[in-house]
This record gives C-alpha cells, structure tokens and sequence, in this order.
C-alpha cells in the first residue's frame, strides 16, 4: 500500500454496473482527487496504490440479510425516523429478473476486494487501515440535527460539505457528491471524533458522525417499508 505521512480517507458510491462506483479521497479533511470504475478491482488498486487510503467509508450493505427481514441496522435507522432500503438475501439480490439489487452485488465484490487490506470495521476507534458502511442519507441526518429530505438532498449535502471546507468545484454530480459525504464520515472516524453505530458486526454496521440533539418534544412516528417505498428511490 502506498500510505504517506498524511491522513488519507475514501468515500464511495457505489452503482450498479452501468453507473458504476464514484470515488472521492480526502487529504487531511480536504478534497484530493477522485475516481470513476465499473470494477471494484480497479478502484480498489486505487484506493490502495494510488491515493493511500487509510479508512474506506462505503454507500452499500456490507452483509446480507440471514432472514428475508431488514437488517438490524436498518431496522434502527428506520426507528429513528431515516429512510433506507432493506437488504435482501443474496440469493434474492442474484435472482431478481431485472437486476434490481445489482448496485449491492457491486458493493459486496468491493468489499470483497477491499478485505485483505482494509477490514470490516468492527470496532471504534480506528486503529489501522479498514472500511466500513456508512449511508448519506443518515450522514446528513446526523449533521444537520435529525433535518434531512431527499428532494432537497443535493442542495442539504453540499452545504455540509462547504461547512467542513470541502471544494465542491469537481463535485458535479449527486454521485460525487455522495462519495465526498462518505469521505467527510471516514476523516471523522478516522480522526477519532464521536461517531454513532446502528446494527451489530455480524449483519452488519453502519457508522456515521455522531447523532445531533434532537429539539425538546420532537416526536418522530416509525415508518413501515411500504410506507417509505416512494422516498426510497430518491435517497440514493
């Protein structure tokens, strides 16, 4: 691996095969190039050889479901109020006809590649090169105090970006901006600030920035997934 004496975190996106994945790195907190692949291979010689990665924040499932239902993880994001998509079995993400679940099968091979150099996170704080799953929606969630809405995701996202002194010049797309949202969760994990933890290791965890205080007497009701299905879709 190519590490240098700087602090150096990725953020992905990950898309399905035609979309692809979106990389994002940042160099001590400021933006430091990207990278646009099909291949998980690819990115991650990238991630590992060119850029340096050090901690690796990924927009995809890093297990499956082991009983058709949510993951706990997505069942405690739900709870709370954020939006998600509940991950399948693999067998169900294999077989579906039109390749529906096509994104999380790319993000599997990416964990999968990332493995022998960059772990599963399975505990905080970070004390050596390793990934993690994170999700944009709960990062934005999380910063702007429990306010975060997918038509206005774009607009919501970038300005958490400018806040932490990210260049958003070659941020041209939601994709990219995503992959630098991911990267600003990894710099905060990395750098050992208070992140917030939903799931368990085994079906998986999602690590984002640590939660906002919620105003005194806001209530939130617990969404069902068939409620949530038309906001799904503009969330990633």
């Amino acid at each position: 691996m190519n590490f240098n004496d700087t602090l150096t975190v990725v953020g992905i996106d990950v898309g399905g095969r035609r979309k692809g994945f979106h990389a994002v790195a940042l160099r001590e907190g400021r933006y430091a190039g990207q990278f646009t692949s099909p291949e998980a291979k690819e990115l991650s010689h990238w991630c590992r050889q060119v850029i340096g990665a050090r901690v690796i924040a990924i927009d995809a499932p890093c297990r499956w479901s082991s009983d058709g239902r949510p993951r706990p993880c997505e069942r405690q994001l739900m709870a709370r109020g954020i939006h998600c998509f509940a991950s399948p079995s693999r067998i169900k993400a294999s077989n579906h006809p039109t390749d529906y679940y096509g994104w999380m099968l790319q993000g599997e091979a990416l964990f999968q590649d990332l493995e022998p150099s960059h772990p599963l996170l399975t505990a905080l704080p970070i004390t050596g090169p390793g990934c993690f799953e994170t999700f944009p929606h709960a990062i934005t969630w999380h910063l702007r105090g429990g306010h975060a809405t997918a038509a206005n995701k774009r607009a919501q996202r970038s300005e958490l970006l400018e806040q932490a002194g990210i260049d958003l010049a070659s941020l041209t797309s939601i994709d990219r901006v995503d992959a630098a949202l991911c990267a600003l969760a990894a710099h905060h994990a990395a750098v050992g600030r208070a992140c917030h933890t939903y799931g368990e290791a085994n079906s998986g965890w999602i690590v984002v920035p640590q939660v906002q205080v919620r105003r005194v007497g806001q209530t939130r009701a617990t969404p069902t997934i068939g409620a949530m299905a038309p906001q799904l879709e503009q969330l990633i």
